[in-house]
């Protein structure tokens, strides 16, 4: 089983309260076997001068949604910890502002000390805004 951390949705976003993922309206919506998925409105917080989704954005959804699903694959908690080490995005198509994008996080390599992410979001008509990969590194809490 790739998640060895027992958490519920409830959970999850309970941990964004008093972060970015809080400020951009980051939700997190459904734990599967084998992927993570959230959702982000596209408004105010998280467009461009444009009113198009920011591509950076996209990228905090993406780094949030691998990094919380690397933390859910650590045997103990207590001793290991997962960061971000490098985030790459391809910004294929446009969303605009009062839209909402959904984000799927399915695992590409889970490593004993690396990570490897692939991040889908697509629009609500299920098109493909971004894809990005992030590589966590697993390290020890000091």
């Amino acid at each position: 089983m790739l998640w060895k951390q027992a958490f519920t949705l409830e959970g999850l976003n309970a941990l964004n309260a008093n972060t970015m993922n809080a400020a951009l309206g980051i939700q997190f919506t459904e734990i599967g076997d084998d992927f993570l998925a959230a959702t982000m409105p596209v408004n105010q917080n998280t467009v461009q001068p444009f009113r198009i989704l920011h591509g950076g954005a996209s990228v905090v959804l993406a780094e949030s949604l691998g990094s919380v699903a690397s933390t859910l694959c650590l045997d103990d908690l207590s001793t290991q910890t997962a960061v971000g080490l490098e985030v790459n995005a391809n910004h294929l198509k446009s969303v605009r502002e009062g839209e909402t994008v959904t984000a799927v996080c399915r695992p590409v390599r889970v490593g004993r000390q690396i990570h490897v992410w692939q991040i889908e979001i697509r629009d609500e008509k299920g098109d493909m805004s971004c894809i990005s990969r992030l590589t966590v590194a697993i390290v020890s809490r000091k």
